[in-house]
């Protein structure tokens, strides 16, 4: 038996990786500067330049932390080297950040669309599912959408400041009332740029390696390093800048700045616009703005489902929740995980029915998320940091920890809502780990047919001769009824694979692990495949090697194997995708011809 270990493709280059972090981190701004106006008024600059300092604080946190996973994982990389239940915790409070972000993002997109306020609730849910049923294909380059609208949003961020320039005052700011309490209370409620820093950490795996850095050994300080600045430097100084164009609008406006707290960049982009060319130029730009910022929150909300989806199939691959959410579709997306992901957002929705509701419940997964993650690297010292980053970790996971106390004491709903994430979880994880040692395998009607006799007389070869010859099998058909004719007939090896295609972006180094040492005797289609052949190649004298893959890109794993293995022959089957397959995951045979070495014969057998 031969197994290949699945690594992930490491192709993602430092702008892809800042696009990808943009598309979630970058929205903050969207929402944030509204809420922090509706919670201080003309007193909220000190608070959002605070915010700002914060966020950039955290920035540079996660540069030492990518640098210390370059294998992804983000928070359930980090917490699992201290305790397998604090990573669960962390992973758990991640889940409810995604889940709010999915439900949030949604709304704001529809304000910023101009849909009426009656009506945002359904059509956000409406979309939230619509999106879940897309990611049922399991979209070959997930954020594609994210990394198309960063340029156009950072574009427009530009023209709004642009505009904004000329009516820059300090007339009507002053310092928050009523003392530190206060205006702690009030910071704490803006914390919501926070959001979306995480996603560097999960991202490290597929990340671009450092020059003369190798898999064994990963260093991609330079990708997420550049990656992590140029994001983090938008975020931080647009959403200040931008904040102060808001807070030099005229006070007598202060009531339409309060009803387009969701929207406030739109409104932000009219107003200045009006100003300099009048009305009909302001409605204009307003709706480009709109549609700009729309499509990136509904970006958002797709990162956010995959999210969740890829959390969960990592915890159930490394044994914390129950295997059969590992469970794949046809597409190689996990179907129980994809399932959670949209209808819980939904119910959040249909429980919440408002945005100032869904803006309380969004930080404490977050804020929790992150603390996890930095307070679990300060405190292990076996990871390589210097003396004066652990002591701003350090202090920075403490500063975490009031932000995020406070949100659980003042915010009462919000802190139910996390001990109902995570208690659920734990909940599961325990089942999960009750089951642990016990293995029931039911044997479905379809698992049954491919073993049965009548599959076997299918299969029987005819032709007799010799040579080395890898056949990629996805289920039993023709082709491997061929392939075994040809080696017969040619003497030759017969190779024959069977790649499980995975299609899930989340992954920690622990989990990576798990699936590099899966087998094919524990994939019930993959053993009936194999045990098969095995059978068929010994009844006509062929000697039969199984060959068993995990892989994210089946094309580039069966190109790496078939040239690895050195095979005089590729024999795969014709697809007969549907087209809308087709045009979410790519053809398969199309890529593999493109990259096939010209030593290696391909057949296509259909």
């Amino acid at each position: 038996m031969h197994t290949t270990d699945a690594h992930r493709p490491r192709n993602v280059e430092w702008t892809r990786a800042a696009a990808l972090l943009y598309g979630d981190w970058g929205t903050s701004k969207a929402y944030v500067i509204g809420l922090a106006f509706a919670a201080a008024g003309y007193a909220s600059l000190p608070i959002i330049v605070a915010v700002c300092f914060l966020t950039a604080l955290v920035g540079y946190n996660y540069s030492v932390v990518c640098r210390n996973f370059p294998d992804g994982g983000g928070v359930y990389s980090a917490a699992r080297l201290q305790s397998r239940l604090l990573a669960a915790v962390g992973a758990l409070l991640l889940i409810a950040n995604f889940l709010v972000t999915a439900a949030l993002s949604g709304w704001s997109a529809m304000s910023y669309f101009g849909v009426p306020q009656g009506v945002i609730a359904p059509i956000t849910m409406v979309t939230v599912l619509v999106l879940g049923v897309v990611n049922y294909f399991g979209p070959k380059h997930s954020g594609s959408l994210s990394i198309a609208m960063a340029i156009p949003t950072v574009i427009c961020v530009f023209a709004i400041l642009a505009i904004s320039v000329p009516h820059l005052t300090t007339a009507h700011l002053h310092w928050p009332e009523g003392g530190f309490g206060a205006t702690w209370t009030k910071f704490v409620q803006v914390i919501l740029a926070l959001s979306g820093v995480e996603a560097i950490a999960s991202m490290t795996g597929v990340m671009k390696l450092n020059p003369g850095s190798d898999p064994a050994h990963p260093i991609v300080t330079k990708t997420s390093s550049k990656a992590l600045f140029v994001v983090a430097l938008e975020v931080v100084l647009g959403t200040a800048l931008l904040g102060w164009a808001v807070l030099s609008i005229d006070p007598s406006l202060s009531n339409d700045l309060v009803a387009h707290k969701e929207d406030m960049l739109r409104f932000l982009g009219d107003h200045n616009a009006t100003l300099l060319a009048g009305p009909a130029m302001g409605q204009m730009f307003g709706w480009i703005v709109g549609i700009v910022f729309g499509v990136l929150l509904l970006s958002a909300v797709n990162t956010a489902i995959v999210a969740v989806i890829g959390v969960i199939y990592m915890m159930a691959l490394d044994g914390e929740f129950p295997r059969q959410l590992t469970k794949l579709n046809r597409y190689g997306v996990p179907t129980v995980p994809l399932i959670l992901s949209a209808v819980l957002p939904v119910l959040i929705l249909a429980i919440t029915q408002d945005f100032d509701a869904l803006a309380s419940l969004y930080a404490i997964g977050v804020v929790g998320a992150i603390t996890v993650n930095l307070s679990s690297c300060t405190t292990n010292l076996s990871l390589n940091l210097h003396w004066f980053e652990r002591i701003i970790m350090g202090l920075t996971s403490v500063i975490l920890s009031g932000v995020w106390l406070t949100i659980a004491y003042t915010i009462s709903h919000a802190l139910f809502f996390a001990i109902c994430v995570v208690g659920l979880g734990l909940a599961v994880r325990a089942y999960s780990h009750k089951l642990t040692g016990i293995k029931t395998l039911t044997v479905s009607r379809e698992i049954a047919d491919l073993v049965s006799p009548e599959a076997i007389e299918r299969l029987r070869p005819h032709m007799v001769e010799g040579q080395r010859i890898m056949v990629s099998a996805r289920g039993i058909t023709p082709v491997l009824r061929f392939a075994l004719d040809e080696a017969r007939l040619r003497k030759a090896t017969l190779c024959v694979l069977y790649v499980k295609e995975l299609a899930v972006v989340y992954m920690s180094a622990a989990a990576d692990k798990n699936v590099g040492r899966a087998r094919w005797q524990d994939d019930p289609q993959a053993a009936a495949i194999m045990s098969l052949m095995l059978k068929l190649g010994q009844e006509v004298g062929v000697d039969v090697l199984p060959v068993y893959a995990v892989s994210t890109n089946p094309a580039g794993t069966i190109l790496d194997l078939a040239a690895t293995m050195g095979v005089d022959f590729l024999m795969l089957g014709a697809s007969h995708r549907l087209s809308m397959s087709r045009l979410l995951k790519g053809n398969v045979v199309e890529e593999v011809a493109r990259g096939l070495p010209e030593d290696i014969q391909l057949i296509i057998h259909s």
